[in-house]
């Protein structure tokens, strides 16, 4: 190389690499279009079955949880457990599912939540077996089971149950969605970059403003008071959202970018339920524990 070609290249040494930049602006381009349309049809396919379980209430509801419990059990133990993770699903699944029955069929919780200890220690006992972290395995149980009676408590017990449930899962999609819309247009600074290098600031804005708002007309439509259910829509969005920091922390803990691709656009089940999982038994402390009219004075 003579020295004209050197100085040449000295002059932009970044050219060689302007292509190749551009090349993967336009894939990540192409590969969000392609994203969006199979996550809205999916997205709104899931909400119909779900919302049709919550309507029929019952076994049905009961049943669609433990379907979703099976599939979140098992991208957790994958997870958290590597190769050999049959045993753990196997005890955790069981015990979610005789807990949802036992919710239904006898409206106590001491049945249930029995049921579920059960289960949490076998987990983490199969795990000792083979010399697995035996709190992620046991703590699993708990994780996904906990709120999944919570889900179904709330349909039986609750006054106006299902009402209440539908609200619920409106809002948490409100947040996924606000959070989601806003900080992939608007974009700015990230939230926890060593946990989620996706999540900005201003999603977490449109993912604690659109649930607010949407649960506040939601009440209003009933008739309730629609200022009251603005807050609540607020702060059941911010616990949704610390769900989803802790299923990133625990991905990222195991090298993981999705917890399964079960789901075309979404990724797996426990990536779509991170947010209800902490939702829901937040609800239910405030519905059982403290009283609170979730409705706000509306009797549809």
């Amino acid at each position: 190389m003579t020295a004209t070609d050197n100085a040449a290249s000295n002059v932009h040494p970044r050219l060689p690499d302007e292509p190749v930049v551009r090349r993967s602006a336009m894939s990540g381009m192409q590969h969000v279009a392609q994203e969006w349309p199979a996550r809205a049809f999916f997205g709104v396919l899931l909400a119909s079955i779900t919302i049709a379980a919550t309507i029929a209430g019952g076994f049905y509801f009961a049943g669609l949880l433990a379907v979703i419990a099976l599939a979140a059990s098992r991208e957790w133990y994958r997870m958290v457990s590597g190769d050999r993770y049959a045993l753990e699903t196997f005890f955790t699944t069981a015990a979610i599912g005789a807990g949802l029955v036992a919710v239904v069929a006898t409206r106590t919780a001491i049945w249930p939540a029995a049921m579920l200890t059960v289960g949490a220690a076998l987990a983490a006992g199969a795990s000792l077996r083979r010399g697995a972290p035996a709190l992620w395995n046991g703590g699993g149980a708990l994780y996904i089971g906990v709120p999944a009676l919570c889900l179904a408590a709330l349909r039986v017990d609750a006054p106006h149950g299902s009402w209440v449930v539908v609200g619920l899962f409106v809002t948490v999609w409100a947040a996924d969605t606000g959070a989601l819309v806003w900080g992939r247009f608007l974009g700015g600074p990230k939230l926890v970059p060593a946990l989620s290098p996706n999540k900005t600031w201003s999603g977490i804005a449109g993912g604690v403003i659109l649930p607010a708002a949407s649960l506040s007309l939601y009440v209003m439509y009933l008739g309730g008071n629609g200022w009251r259910a603005g807050v609540l829509g607020a702060v059941l969005a911010t616990a949704g959202h610390v769900g989803d920091l802790f299923e990133s922390w625990v991905k990222r803990r195991v090298g993981r970018k999705n917890s399964g691709s079960l789901i075309p656009g979404h990724g797996g089940v426990l990536d779509r339920v991170d947010s209800t999982l902490f939702v829901a038994p937040l609800a239910a402390a405030l519905i059982f524990v403290f009283g609170l009219d979730p409705l706000f004075g509306a009797h549809p």
